[in-house]
């Protein structure tokens, strides 16, 4: 009879362990400006990122993630909602998202989880809703992570969503790069002012990067396998043609994933993602439906090795910030090209670092003035980011910078006309109405001085 009783409980314990798969615990990191080329998994030769390229060798790289917007409230609020920034309301930046938009915390709740934010996630470092836990200081969040785990003790499974503030600017005053070796990509204005701007970057971000080895180290002596590491940058730097633009310098971030025993370590792919994407795969993979009304979409299978695409179309848009920047914009990539459309291709663009110049952010504007009224190149390096066509039509394999504009290259105007039917399409579609959100600046008209305190009439 004991036999009978012990043999049933063998297979009811086993049963059980069949069918308990315990929810992987959720680590996100966020860095904040970062350009995907400045890491060393994206070809810098420069820039230290050991803990980038560790997790790199324990998961999957994706070479073509995308946000929704390159600017930090738009599109940290598409992170949160699984939503383009025309249908959360959070177009231009530092604007609030529409009020009873759903968040997408809550059904990772529901499943179960212990959610706790620290540093800057959502824009402005503010609390999300459906978190347990929530600390503001966006450095040193390792500190906050291991209090929070010693003293609260959470219950798993845990999603612990980290934001650092760098390389936003202001950059440290400290760098520990030499000027003279960092890279300039070639549509820069090769200036000592410049390069030492750089230097400062690059040592935000190697300091961003340790930040990060220690959150990783945190989660793998707490999880031991049991959990998915997420590192992603909200935008690009806030560089010429970065931040503040759609072309892949601004548009275009590092993502890596891993998940021990789950995802194939050392592994790249090609899948094309957005930002919206990011919380309904972190759903599926808690075995939740993926809200439908919502333009994220899950990429498990991708994470899984069961595919290598995901998007066929990637849409991203800009609309502005403030009295910096005021020039709409709205782009698709499909396959290799690339489409942009300005909005307001009679202004000039325009944001913070030309405008204020400050140290550590856009100081080294002034030597690009100097050096554009003595050098012809320089000048038209200038004018190039003041000034931009209406459409602009790029082949990322033979021009991966965006340097050369085929739009008005009668060899392409088919394509050129497909990609930019497709962009009317997708607006008609969203009721993207292409808001300009303030009064552009006339290139009829001198470019004006700006200072911070100033307010821009609508």
């Amino acid at each position: 009879m004991m036999r009978i009783i012990l043999g049933t409980l063998t297979l009811l314990l086993g049963a059980t362990g069949a069918f308990c798969n315990p929810l992987p615990n959720i680590v996100c990191f966020f860095s904040d400006d970062l350009g995907r080329l400045d890491t060393s998994i994206h070809g810098s030769k420069v820039v230290r990122t050991p803990t980038i390229k560790k997790l790199a060798g324990m998961g999957l790289v994706f070479d073509n993630a995308y946000v929704a917007s390159p600017s930090c409230c738009p599109n940290r609020a598409s992170l949160l909602t699984g939503l383009m920034p025309v249908r959360h309301g959070a177009e231009p930046n530092h604007t609030p998202i529409k009020e009873g938009t759903p968040f997408l915390t809550k059904p990772l709740k529901d499943a179960g989880y212990t959610i706790a934010s620290f540093g800057k996630v959502a824009h402005g470092g503010k609390p999300i809703a459906h978190t347990d836990h929530h600390t503001k200081p966006p450095m040193d969040m390792h500190k906050d992570v291991q209090k929070y785990l010693k003293d609260k003790n959470p219950v798993e499974p845990l999603c612990l969503l980290v934001g650092d503030r760098r390389p936003h600017v202001t950059w440290t005053k400290t760098a520990t790069y030499d000027p003279t070796e960092v890279t300039l990509p070639e549509h820069f204005i090769d200036t000592l002012e410049t390069r030492e701007h750089r230097a400062r970057y690059y040592t935000d971000i190697t300091n961003m990067d340790a930040e990060m080895g220690r959150i990783l180290n945190i989660a793998q002596r707490r999880f031991g396998d049991n959990f998915i590491f997420l590192f992603t940058s909200d935008h690009g730097g806030q560089w010429p043609w970065g931040k503040w633009n759609l072309y892949d310098s601004g548009a275009r971030v590092p993502l890596v994933i891993a998940w021990p025993g789950k995802i194939k370590p050392g592994t790249r792919t090609n899948a094309m993602v957005s930002w919206v994407d990011l919380f309904p795969t972190l759903i599926d993979i808690a075995g939740l439906n993926v809200p439908t009304e919502i333009d994220g979409r899950s990429f498990k299978p991708v994470l899984l090795g069961k595919t290598d695409a995901h998007r066929d179309v990637i849409h991203t848009t800009h609309t502005g910030d403030g009295i910096m920047n005021i020039y709409p914009m709205r782009s698709v990539r499909i396959g290799k090209w690339k489409y942009i459309r300005n909005l307001t291709p009679h202004a000039y663009h325009t944001n913070h670092s030309n405008f204020l110049g400050r140290d550590g952010a856009g100081a080294f504007w002034a030597s690009w003035h100097a050096a554009a009224e003595k050098d012809p190149a320089a000048a038209k390096k200038l004018k190039r980011y003041f000034q931009r066509d209406t459409e602009e039509l790029f082949d990322l394999e033979k021009d991966p910078e965006e340097q050369h504009n085929l739009a008005n290259n009668p060899e392409y105007k088919d394509k050129l006309t497909e990609l930019s039917a497709n962009v009317t399409a997708w607006m008609t579609a969203n009721k993207d109405e292409g808001l300009i959100h303030n009064t552009p600046y006339p290139l009829d008209q001198p470019l004006p001085k700006i200072q911070k305190n100033k307010k821009r009439k609508k």
